[in-house]
């Protein structure tokens, strides 16, 4: 099985090992640890709730356009705003809500940056969390 020895009178003595059942031995050995390993369990336990919401009052958050011209005139959902007070009062009334609207700001290109900056740094004195600026392009 694993040499050859016999009654050879030949001078040549065989001393190769046979390594066809020494491989068949190890895969085997290989399959069966293969088969013994558990699998991961990677799998998280979460208890979700169960029947439907209830019911709110409130309605969703509404997206707010805010528009800067060339001029540097400010404009809320396409309404122009008068002065800074004015903008400032309706920046308030957005943070007073619970869930507060979204403001997509829309500067020209050819808009002035310390309006655009004047605008957001007013934005964020007041609270405003949901501020994003939109190309025009």
């Amino acid at each position: 099985m694993g040499m050859n020895v016999g009654s050879n009178n030949d001078d040549d003595v065989m001393l190769e090992v046979n390594m066809t059942p020494l491989i068949d031995v190890m895969l085997v050995l290989i399959i069966m640890f293969i088969i013994t390993i558990p699998a991961p369990n990677n799998a998280i336990n979460i208890n979700l709730p169960n029947g439907t919401p209830p019911p709110t009052n409130e309605k969703p958050p509404e997206v707010i356009d805010v528009r800067i011209d060339a001029a540097g005139k400010v404009f809320w959902n396409n309404q122009e705003v008068s002065d800074r007070k004015a903008l400032e009062t309706l920046f308030q009334g957005v943070v007073a809500k619970k869930d507060q609207d979204q403001i997509k700001l829309k500067p020209d290109q050819m808009a002035e940056y310390k309006n655009v900056a004047m605008v957001m740094a007013t934005a964020q004195r007041l609270g405003v969390t949901k501020i994003g600026i939109v190309s025009s392009n």
